[in-house]
């Protein structure tokens, strides 16, 4: 597969929390999508971006950290958003990055990876739709769901289990994605996204 074929996907770490699992769950996902031969892969952890925690005004000039981000967002073909699931929800700063942006996320499809309590952060997926279609994003009706994520260790210490359903959850989930980025990599081409 060419370079110009392939496909750039941002995956992105919802959590900043000090001990968060987010890191571990995103090099997991990461790894995966790194098997295939149609990804570039680009992992944007919020805790290193430096992003304001209060908006600005629309019509001022974007913050510098802001500013570094939209590149990375604006290229990506598609997203993973990997969350945790907070009080039956996703964590503020995520809220608060998805905000500061718009047209980078227009016309491009987002898949969910979360985790969490019995859940298995769906709670926070369910949200996180209504925000991204809202967004004029797709948001994929396959992810992948965490529930007692702690319960997936191996022996070893390794995460997860060889025989976590995880592991056939990020199968779907990249396919699907794959093919929705592709289908609206080609259409944003052919005709640009206009709201």
């Amino acid at each position: 597969m060419s370079q110009d074929d392939r496909l750039r996907l941002a995956v992105i770490i919802g959590s900043t929390r000090d001990g968060r699992f987010g890191p571990t769950v995103a090099g997991w996902f990461t790894a995966r999508a790194r098997r295939r031969g149609d990804l570039d892969v680009d992992l944007i952890d919020l805790a290193e971006t430096g992003l304001p925690q209060t908006l600005g005004d629309q019509e001022g000039p974007a913050p510098a950290e802001v500013a570094a981000l939209a590149p990375r967002l604006a290229a990506a073909d598609a997203f993973v958003v990997v969350t945790p699931e907070y009080n039956r929800s996703f964590p503020a700063p995520l809220k608060t990055a998805i905000d500061w942006y718009y047209e980078e996320w227009q016309a491009k499809p987002v898949a969910f990876v979360a985790y969490g309590r019995d859940s298995g952060g769906l709670h926070a997926i369910d949200q996180l739709r209504q925000v991204f279609t809202e967004l004029h994003a797709v948001a994929i009706r396959d992810g992948v769901t965490l529930p007692r994520y702690w319960e997936l260790f191996a022996p070893d210490g390794s995460w997860p289990k060889a025989t976590a359903e995880c592991n056939t959850a990020v199968r779907t989930t990249l396919d699907r994605l794959a093919w929705w980025a592709r289908a609206l990599r080609d259409a944003r081409a052919r005709s640009p996204y206009v709201t």
